[in-house]
């Protein structure tokens, strides 16, 4: 009887063993992790402040409104967009997911939301539509054990609409790039005096991505562009009475940051 005892307990062992370690097996192999940060393209505001109450990622790719679940936010709350210009964000939160499609992002914003304009602060109304969930396509499949990098590039001059009252209207205009299928463009405009704006250009016309060189250091990143081309750099002076310059045949590889360098403008 003792030895069916033991015998019994040390299969009980075993099974629940190898059903942990089955269990881990799984896990491991067969989750992604997703990232979701927040950066913002330059306006001509002191603060954009936006509340974000809940950011969802839809886990199918079928056309249906179910499959959505929640990140884990490291703070909910009120975000200054303009603390995340020229390169600087920050992470919203992450979360585990299983391999497999991923369609769209939700972003879900409270009330608390407001512009501040030459010091004078003013509440941003914003539609109802906007505070149940601004879906954001991302169509892609995630592979197991891989890290994903989530990027909304919030744009704050788009996004803030005046009406003829003297209010103002959030309408988020917002794209979303992922750090393993994109590039970016980083370098030095001189001297930083020239509060220079940047573009990146492809086609000849079509503009990708803009942002304004720190007016301190002279230094921008342009993010989020596909690789595989060559762009334009266009560099634009608004003060000083510099003349604007454009390089040519930048060329832009994924998960890497093309440096071109210091442009001095004359």
């Amino acid at each position: 009887m003792k030895k069916l005892i033991l015998l019994l307990t040390t299969g009980v062992i075993v099974a629940m063993v190898s059903c942990m370690k089955t269990a881990t097996t799984e896990q491991n192999g067969g989750k992604a992790n997703i990232h979701v940060h927040l950066t913002d393209a330059p306006g001509l505001f002191d603060e954009v402040n936006i509340d974000i109450k809940d950011v969802q990622v839809k886990l199918t790719a079928d056309g249906s409104d179910s499959g959505w679940q929640s990140i884990n936010l490291v703070r909910p709350g009120v975000y200054n967009l303009l603390d995340y210009r020229n390169g600087a964000d920050t992470i919203l939160g992450s979360l585990s997911v299983p391999a497999g499609p991923v369609s769209q992002l939700r972003l879900v914003l409270g009330s608390n939301n407001s512009v501040v304009v030459d010091g004078v602060s003013f509440p941003l109304q914003t539609p109802s539509a906007q505070q149940s969930g601004l879906k954001l396509l991302i169509n892609t499949s995630l592979s197991a054990g891989i890290n994903y990098h989530f990027t909304m590039d919030f744009d704050g001059a788009r996004s803030i609409v005046r009406t003829g009252n003297g209010n103002y209207i959030l309408k988020p205009v917002i794209r979303i790039f992922t750090e393993s299928t994109t590039g970016a463009i980083k370098g030095l405009v001189d001297p930083a005096s020239s509060k220079a704006w940047v573009y990146a250009i492809a086609n000849q016309a079509d503009t990708l991505a803009t942002t304004q060189a720190d007016t301190l250091t002279g230094r921008f990143l342009l993010q989020g562009i596909a690789a595989g081309a060559a762009y334009k750099v266009a560099i634009h002076a608004t003060a000083g009475g510099y003349k604007d310059t454009t390089l040519t045949n930048i060329t832009v590889t994924n998960g890497v940051a093309t440096d071109i360098g210091k442009i001095s403008l004359q």
